[in-house]
């Protein structure tokens, strides 16, 4: 079975796009990216490889760390930069923090961040996971 075959299957196990025309072009759009990537002729190797990286690259996530580098940074005002390559990333006062280091989840399941989901950031710097934090209130 092909790749569009397979996907054609899933959408419609799904019943998809059924009467959304928003659907309908999200399954669209995803059979265009399918359709490329089956072009491309991957391998078992290079499939992951690749989507791995569209990922990212997608999400304007990094491939490489940050350095950290002054033409890494715009000056976005009050003495606070934000890194140019992940917008997660600011500096104060000389000081690197990310944004969504801790990622707090209340009973329900609901999750959040807040001032406190800032964590130090040490160059060269890799995205980790958020840590998530469970909170009883």
């Amino acid at each position: 079975m092909s790749l569009i075959a397979h996907a054609k299957k899933e959408f419609e196990i799904a019943g998809w796009p059924g009467d959304d025309e928003m659907q309908k072009m999200m399954c669209d759009c995803l059979l265009e990216l399918l359709e490329t990537f089956s072009k491309q002729g991957h391998s078992g190797f290079s499939a992951p490889y690749c989507l791995e990286h569209f990922d990212k690259l997608a999400r304007f996530q990094t491939i490489s760390p940050l350095t950290g580098e002054d033409d890494e940074w715009v000056d976005v005002g009050d003495g606070m930069f934000q890194n140019k390559r992940d917008s997660t990333v600011f500096k104060e006062n000389g000081e690197a923090y990310w944004l969504d280091g801790k990622i707090f989840r209340d009973k329900d399941g609901c999750t959040y961040t807040n001032s406190d989901s800032r964590v130090p950031v040490t160059f060269p710097w890799v995205r980790p996971e958020s840590e998530i934090v469970d909170v009883d209130e």
